[in-house]
């Protein structure tokens, strides 16, 4: 018997956005059988400065609470899920160590005053709380939401996210592992890693919106892709091999090389734009993807080899593969559970024969093997794992079972 009423998300992330994000999509399926509030992302005055002179896009009435900052949204499993904007938070990531901390506290109270208000307003008494890779506000929120227990969602490496995490992050997730009841990580090498600290360390990796992107077979089947096209779907950053994709660029003209998304590495564009054959398109909302994916032939994932992607389980594989899509990616992870699926190479000649080889990779019984290995990872089922793991925290589900020494 599960002994919360609710379940509480605190995330590093939006809840909109254009692309797939692995929190979001676990709390919409985890919302067909749990109640479930979203904490969206805590912006600060900074974030909010910039969204009011046009320099960012930032729902500004929303975090100012000039509009109300709860809203339910309505999910195709009929759940309750509600999404609620924390007020404007104080930007405190520049500061060294002792001020950062000292100052923590009032971004803390602050953000657990307003989460506490809107559990009176829904009724939530006994949440438990998955905080989404934000230990520096999950250690100091702890026993401050009347929580029944506390899961770490860890989908990255906290040394190598880059300055806005890792600059106080690093030290505050050490103790916050040591002081959760459980951590969930999305890969086996994130869960080798955290299981040193946090030995309650369970591996549910990530998954695939299968009825979305298996829109694009059926865009496919109805008018199959008049040239061989090659696609990278998802921000393109510097977990990007851009010699790989330089020399595929070159050694194949005849081939298009598509990257939808958002560019953070200049040198991309920079190195690939004289190349025809190579385009560069904006972000898009997931359900505009389909019909953009269905003019591709094969995914790629050409990340480089380094410890940070070593601990990544990419969302983009489940999302080629429930497309149809043959796939090649640089073996930069632990990818076994796709031996015989996807082709990996490491080197830009393999590379690119791998993509030669992908290309004429279309058998329908392939095909077919591709869409059932992606529907097998849906998020639907990553969901069901996660509550399994939820099922082994003593705190949050009760067995039953007399503990030793109970009283009887």
């Amino acid at each position: 018997m599960k002994q919360f009423d609710s379940i509480i998300c605190i995330a590093q992330t939006s809840w909109k956005g254009d692309f797939q994000k692995a929190v979001v999509q676990l709390m919409t399926e985890l919302s067909a059988r749990h109640r479930v509030l979203f904490v969206d992302y805590l912006y600060t005055v900074k974030d909010l400065a910039q969204g009011m002179t046009g320099r960012q896009d930032i729902p500004v009435r929303k975090i100012m609470h000039l509009n109300n900052p709860l809203a339910k949204i309505p999910t195709e499993h009929g759940g309750e899920l509600y999404v609620w904007a924390p007020p404007v938070m104080l930007p405190l990531n520049w500061l060294a160590a002792r001020p950062h901390d000292q100052m923590l506290h009032w971004n803390t109270d602050r953000l657990a005053s307003g989460v506490r208000d809107v559990m009176r307003r829904l009724n939530m008494h006994r949440p438990l709380v998955i905080n989404a890779f934000n230990p520096v506000i999950g250690l100091p929120l702890l026993g401050k939401l009347n929580e029944c227990a506390t899961i770490y969602y860890c989908f990255d490496e906290i040394t190598t996210a880059g300055d806005w995490m890792s600059r106080h992050g690093y030290r505050y997730e050490e103790a916050y592992l040591r002081r959760v009841d459980a951590v969930i990580a999305t890969s086996e090498t994130l869960r080798q890693d955290k299981s040193a600290q946090q030995p309650n360390t369970f591996c549910v990796k990530n998954g695939a919106n299968f009825e979305l992107f298996n829109q694009t077979r059926l865009l496919a089947q109805q008018n199959p892709p008049e040239k061989p096209v090659v696609g990278y779907l998802g921000s393109a950053d510097n977990r990007v091999n851009i010699d790989i994709m330089e020399y595929c660029a070159r050694t194949m003209p005849d081939v298009e090389f598509q990257f939808i998304g958002e560019v953070h590495e200049p040198q991309l564009p920079e190195r690939l734009r004289a190349f025809p054959n190579v385009r560069f398109i904006p972000p898009h909302q997931p359900a505009e993807l389909p019909p953009l994916l269905a003019k591709w032939r094969v995914g790629v994932i050409p990340f480089v080899c380094n410890k940070h992607t070593y601990t990544i389980y990419p969302l983009k594989i489940n999302e080629y593969l429930a497309a149809g899509l043959s796939v090649v990616s640089t073996p930069f992870s632990i990818l076994d559970d796709f031996t015989g699926i996807i082709e990996l190479a490491d080197t830009p000649q393999a590379f690119a024969e791998a993509i030669r080889w992908a290309l004429a990779d279309t058998d329908p019984e392939r095909v077919q093997q591709r869409v059932d290995t992606a529907q097998a990872n849906s998020w639907e089922r990553r969901a069901y794992e996660f509550e399994a793991v939820i099922q082994q925290v003593p705190k949050a589900v009760f067995s039953g079972q007399p503990t030793v020494g109970s009283r009887q």
